[in-house]
């Protein structure tokens, strides 16, 4: 069996693992709660529970609570946690609205209990049993790209990796024989050529699992449909951009959920504008800036002040940097924990952003970008967002070139379930910390063997 089909056996291993934790905290709370035992109460458990098992498999992917791959096991208390509440909101509102469902509160907020303690015990001990041996990790690769990739390589492996780092310009039998002795390999951006195909080639004849960093160019032709002419196979390539329907429908969502969350945002509208005059009593309150919108229409952006006033006063424009000595004390936390964000809801209702899309810049910057990568113009073809998949992928601070990635992703494939995904996700982007900061310079040598518990 090739090391691909193993990651997917482990994956599926791992899910089924976390629903029968999930079956399990029910089962424990409903049999503690039950003073004696009742046929007809357990009847009533076993109907709800293929309900439970469905919500539960949805937020369990939503959340990425599994640890094949990657990450801490301290960064997944935050994944447990979410995804254990939001299975126990929707199982109290079903139980609520619905007769049917009709579960005890108490059994509900009890299993959510008895889920975080046993889930997180189970990550301990998958991280604890984990093989110390490290896994093999070949980077191929530009020389510019070599310390950066080999950084984000040992940041996202679970598990101790032992990096190897060929140059892509190396002779090909050299790189065939890397791809031998390695268990995983990562191949940097690189636009199509002969060598790129028979690097990925030599992958899979060799049943390596393989990570491609892809080229502008590759994000363009993704989601191009097989359209034959007669027996000649031929890619049909769509405009970049949303097509007229899809258009309706995003708007249609934005006005939904701007609406209904509207009252519950409120009181963090209230948080942001006391604290803000609490730092700064003399201060403003919003801060209003030019930015471009969908085909580089220009809009005024509304946040809640997270800089000293005047901030580009001296420095003119410049992008926000990892413990930036502009931002205020109480800015760090509104950005920490994206309130500062939310008044962009007003954005959103008038129609300037979208709930979920590329992040909106301002004029000087998208020049500038656009100079450096000719695929930056197709970033605008859509409504700006505020939050959006570079945002749940990234950081503040994540290079343009590969928030660039994401956001093309992103607008190739939107969906509204896409967008429901990202709102959700980006709940786990408030409680984590490395989200808000920047990347932290590093110099890893050519091959390293590294560690994350």
């Amino acid at each position: 069996m090739n090391t691909y089909t193993n990651e997917k056996t482990k994956r599926l291993s791992f899910i089924i693992i976390d629903i029968s934790i999930i079956t399990l905290s029910y089962f424990l709370a409903f049999y503690i709660r039950s003073e004696t035992y009742v046929t007809r109460n357990w009847d009533s458990f076993f109907t709800v529970l293929p309900y439970i098992i469905i919500i539960s498999t949805f937020f369990l992917f939503v959340y990425e609570v599994n640890p094949s791959r990657r990450k801490r096991v301290f960064d997944y208390i935050g994944s447990i946690f979410i995804s254990t509440a939001s299975i126990t909101v929707t199982t109290m509102a079903a139980s609520f609205f619905f007769r049917a469902f009709a579960l005890p509160r108490s059994v509900i907020l009890l299993s959510f209990i008895i889920a975080v303690v046993l889930l997180t015990l189970w990550k301990v001990v998958f991280f604890a049993l984990k093989k110390s041996k490290p896994e093999k990790v070949l980077l191929i690769a530009e020389p510019h790209e070599k310390n950066k990739l080999t950084y984000q390589v040992i940041g996202t492996f679970a598990s101790k990796v032992d990096v190897e780092y060929v140059n892509y310009h190396a002779p090909l039998p050299e790189i065939y024989n890397a791809i031998k002795r390695s268990e995983t390999i990562v191949l940097g951006a690189k636009d199509t050529d002969e060598k790129k195909s028979k690097i990925i080639y030599s992958s899979f004849k060799n049943g390596k699992n393989l990570y491609l960093v892809p080229s502008f160019y590759d994000l363009l032709l993704s989601k191009s449909e097989i359209t034959p002419f007669e027996d000649t196979m031929s890619l049909a390539i769509k405009p970049f951009g949303l097509t007229i329907d899809q258009q309706f429908m995003k708007r249609f969502f934005d006005l939904v959920v701007s609406i209904v969350a509207f009252p519950f945002l409120i009181p963090f509208f209230l948080i942001g504008m006391i604290l803000i005059k609490i730092d700064d009593w003399k201060g403003s309150i919003f801060y209003t800036q030019k930015r471009l919108g969908k085909d580089n229409k220009e809009f005024n952006i509304i946040k809640f002040r997270t800089m000293v006033e005047n901030a580009e006063g001296k420095t003119g424009p410049t992008m926000a940097t990892d413990k930036d000595p502009r931002i205020t004390k109480i800015g760090k936390f509104l950005r920490a924990t994206r309130i500062d964000e939310i008044p962009q809801i007003i954005n959103v209702l008038k129609g300037d952003m979208s709930i979920v899309g590329p992040r909106p810049e301002r004029s000087f910057f998208i020049e500038k970008f656009k100079k450096e990568l000719k695929s930056y113009e197709y970033r605008n073809s859509v409504k700006p967002g505020i939050t959006g998949y570079a945002q749940i992928m990234g950081k503040y601070t994540t290079s343009v070139e590969d928030k660039l990635r994401f956001d093309l992703h992103y607008i190739r494939n939107y969906s509204v379930m896409f967008d429901i995904l990202i709102i959700l996700r980006t709940l786990l982007v408030i409680i984590d910390k490395d989200k808000s900061e920047g990347v932290k310079e590093q110099q890893p040598s050519n091959k390293l063997a590294h560690k994350r518990n």
